[in-house]
Formats: C-alpha cells, structure tokens, sequence
C-alpha cells in the first residue's frame, strides 16, 4: 500500500453538499478531462474543493506527471503519498496525490504476488520504465487501477476513507483509451489477481459511481473536441456528469453599441467618457476594444449553441488570469455548489 497521511474519520458520513444539476452527489468518482489548454486541472481542483464542502472528505489525484497541484495549491513537488492540501471551515478536508506509475506498479507487483524484493530489483534494473513504456495501455491500467484502490479503500470501521475521489484524467484526445484500458487489458487475463482487479476497475469505471465531466472554452477546436469526446464516452459507455464551460466571457456589449461594420459612435462614447472623468483621448481605443469584444462575444455565443446538441447539464466559469490562486479557486468552487436560501 501507498504512504499516506491521511486518516481516516470514523462514526457516520457526512451529507452532501447540496451540487448542482451535473455533478452527481451519489457519484464517489469524478473524472475531469478536457482539451489541452482549457484549465482542467484547475476545475478538477475547484470540483475537488466544492466536494469537500459540508464537512466532507475528498482526494483529488493528478497521474500526468505535471506537479499539478501542488502549483495550484502553492507546495513542493509532492511524493508519492496522499498529502493534506487545505482543511475547510466547515471540517472538509481535501487531501492530494500525484501517483507515479512505477511506483504503482511496484505496488502492485506487491500486492498481487507478493514480490517486494523483486520489485525493487527490477526498479534498479530500469525494467519497470522499460515495460510501462513498451506498453503504454499498461502504464494506464496501473493509473486506473490506482484511483480505483483509493475509492474502495474503508476504514476499520468498514465506512469508506474518503467520500469522493476527483481524477485530474487525460485529455479529451485519449480519455477514452484512457479509461478503457483496463477492458482491452482483460481480454488477455482470464483468471487470477489480475483479472479480479481487472474486474473491479471495469465495474467502478463503467458504472453509477463515476461521473466523467468534460471541461471546454467556447472556441473552436475545444468545442469540436469536446463533442467529439462525448461521443465516443457515449459509445464506450461511460457516465457522462456535467459540461463545464472554462474562462467564459460575461456579456458586457450589445449589437446596437457597434454597427455592422464594427463601428462605435465615438462622439457618443466620448461624451460618456467625460461624464466618467475618463480623457476622451482613451476613445478610438476604447471603440477597438468593443468592437473585438464583441466579435468574441458572437464566437462565443455560436459555439454555445453546438454545445446544446449534447444535452448535458452546463456549469459556467468565470475568465480568470493564470496563475489561479487558492482564494479563487474557493470562487471557482461555489460554481459547484447551490446558492445557499
């Protein structure tokens, strides 16, 4: 078993936070995937923190390799252990791991065979680098089968350690291959340990427990990724949760502003600069700013309308200048939750 620092709470579970229409309170796995650039981790990081409200315990776990979160919660590189990365007011606790994937499968030479010893020497010998790299589908079944442990895993009491788990997952171009590799992986274990864990991560993955959400940006490619992903979820029958549009632009100019030739009235906007105590000099650019304001409002508004054909619930999130720091990403997290009566 992996070192860990977090303990386990005993008695009864906490309520859940009251989520919004997406994120599945009965859900013990979120998986958060997305294209490359649309902030995925710093979601999965706010869906972690917004899971952890009501007094509730939550792991979030990152398996790229990145360091991710402990450049978002501003910590040293983590090891290979569950590290507590903030307490909430209300008792949630949110713990962390970045899990390495030789360490994992030393950990599972371990656990299924008993190879301890010889885990270690084949680490020594570099053969561990050399099969998770001669086959990358094994490199993600360990990954899998990983996350797995850690939201099965109970306390002595029998009560499970940690109420939910957040995966910071792949992105959109291989979460399928990702998360199904363990079923291609299957085909060929018929019988012992590793088929049984083989099972238990297949059932966990395809079943009510796991929610995956898909985070995007209204522009283009993000979008037809997005659809593209979904799809291919879809078929591969996965539980899609909620559709998390990242760094959306509140709508702050109208059509009848800017003339269909991306004009302002300048002497109009001029006037109220002055009434504004602004120098009328800041105008011309002023206009230049509204007019491409605008024309980003439209692309948005249009690859808005493509995202419906999905029919999946929709949580919005503010545009908000990287690096994302822990007071923001608590911002980020109310997204996640129902405004309080």
């Amino acid at each position: 078993m992996v070192a860990t620092r977090a303990a386990s709470r005993p008695g009864s579970r906490p309520a859940p936070a009251s989520l919004v229409d997406g994120i599945p309170a009965k859900a013990r796995l979120h998986v958060v995937t997305g294209k490359g650039g649309t902030g995925k981790s710093t979601v999965a990081a706010a869906l972690a923190l917004a899971l952890a409200d009501g007094g509730r315990k939550v792991l979030l776990v990152e398996v790229e390799s990145r360091q991710s979160i402990a450049q978002l919660f501003d910590m040293p590189p983590m090891p290979y252990s569950e590290e507590r990365l903030t307490t909430l007011g209300n008792g949630g606790q949110l713990f962390g791991l970045a899990i390495d994937p030789e360490q994992a499968m030393l950990e599972y030479l371990e656990m299924f065979y008993g190879l301890k010893r010889a885990g270690k020497g084949l680490k020594k010998m570099g053969a561990v680098d050399f099969v998770t790299t001669l086959a990358p589908g094994l490199r993600d079944v360990l990954l899998t089968g990983k996350v797995k442990e850690a939201v099965v895993r109970v306390a002595a009491d029998g009560s499970p350690v940690y109420d939910a788990v957040v995966l910071d997952a792949p992105p959109t171009g291989r979460i399928g291959r990702f998360l199904d590799a363990t079923q291609e992986v299957a085909k060929l274990t018929k019988f012992g340990p590793i088929s049984n864990q083989s099972e238990g991560v297949i059932k966990l993955l395809h079943g009510p427990k796991t929610a995956v959400h898909i985070v995007t940006l209204l522009e283009e490619m993000p979008v037809q990724e997005t659809i593209d992903a979904a799809a291919e979820l879809r078929r591969l029958n996965f539980q899609l949760g909620a559709l998390i549009v990242n760094r959306a632009r509140p709508t702050l100019i109208t059509d009848d502003q800017v003339g269909g030739e991306g004009e302002v009235d300048l002497p109009l906007l001029k006037a109220g600069l002055k009434k504004a105590a602004i120098p009328a000099a800041h105008g011309k650019a002023l206009a230049q700013e509204m007019a491409a304001y605008l024309e980003r409002q439209h692309v948005q508004e249009e690859n808005a309308a493509r995202l419906d054909a999905l029919d999946l619930p929709r949580v919005e999130l503010p545009d908000l200048n990287p690096p994302v720091e822990l007071g923001e990403l608590r911002d980020l997290a109310a997204r996640f939750l129902e405004p309080t009566p």
